[in-house]
């Protein structure tokens, strides 16, 4: 999935990132990085639905 800004305005501070390493077929490790929580987090309903109209949530 694309990024929201190629070009983000802001510096996270404190981030919790997962790490998650997954066996993929034909022996490739594959690894995905998901922020979880960070100290600047802000709730902003609807922000998902502005900047990417008509497209499913992430799960």
């Amino acid at each position: 999935m694309p990024h929201l800004s190629a070009t983000p305005d802001w510096q996270p501070r404190e981030p919790r990132i997962h790490v998650q390493v997954r066996d993929l077929p034909d022996g490739v490790v594959g690894v995905e990085w998901d922020v979880r929580a960070c100290a600047d987090f802000r709730r902003e309903q609807g922000r998902w639905s502005r900047l990417r109209p008509g497209q499913a949530l992430p799960a």
